[in-house]
């Protein structure tokens, strides 16, 4: 299996998924999120999740990966641009920008794409998608750790794309 995007050429995201984007919600957070396309599933395929995450955040939140998007039982192998904002047939987690390093942020606005805004640096960021052979009992605004325990047993393969995007 493997995941691939239009937007992200190069090993580069394009600047309209994070901060140097048009879309932001109320807070300014990013909520444009990437389109991606999943390629040779394995056989027994009922669903797919995804978690995009950010390690480099780690010297400027105080030591944690940052969670920009968690989303499951995704049924399509093709998720289009700002499938997170644009009425999703799939649950989504809550990202980081809930958390006291992320202010706080209003639950609500927080349980879908919360784009890129590295700080300090260009950061990698890393999107990893699981092929799963059921969907998970999760509604809108789950932990990701819930989507983890649940899959635990259910992962058929993993694919992981990473791309770069600036500061």
């Amino acid at each position: 299996m493997r995941v691939t995007s239009h937007g992200i050429v190069d090993g580069v995201i394009h600047d309209r998924y994070g901060k140097h984007g048009q879309q932001h919600n109320e807070n300014g957070v990013p909520t444009c999120s990437l389109p991606l396309e999943i390629h040779d599933a394995p056989q027994g395929t009922k669903s797919f999740a995804l978690f995009l995450e950010d390690k480099d955040a780690c010297p400027v939140s105080g030591g944690f990966a940052w969670v920009h998007w968690v989303a499951a039982n995704i049924t399509s192998t093709k998720v289009e641009e700002n499938a997170s904002q644009n009425n999703p047939d799939f649950v989504q987690g809550l990202n980081s920008w809930v958390s006291i390093q992320g202010g706080r942020q209003d639950p609500a606005l927080c349980a879908c794409y919360g784009g890129m805004a590295p700080p300090n640096e260009p950061h990698t960021y890393e999107l990893h998608v699981y092929a799963l052979d059921t969907l998970l009992e999760l509604k809108d605004g789950f932990w990701f750790h819930e989507m983890f325990r649940q899959m635990e047993g259910h992962v058929l393969e993993q694919a992981t794309l990473k791309g770069t995007y600036r500061n």
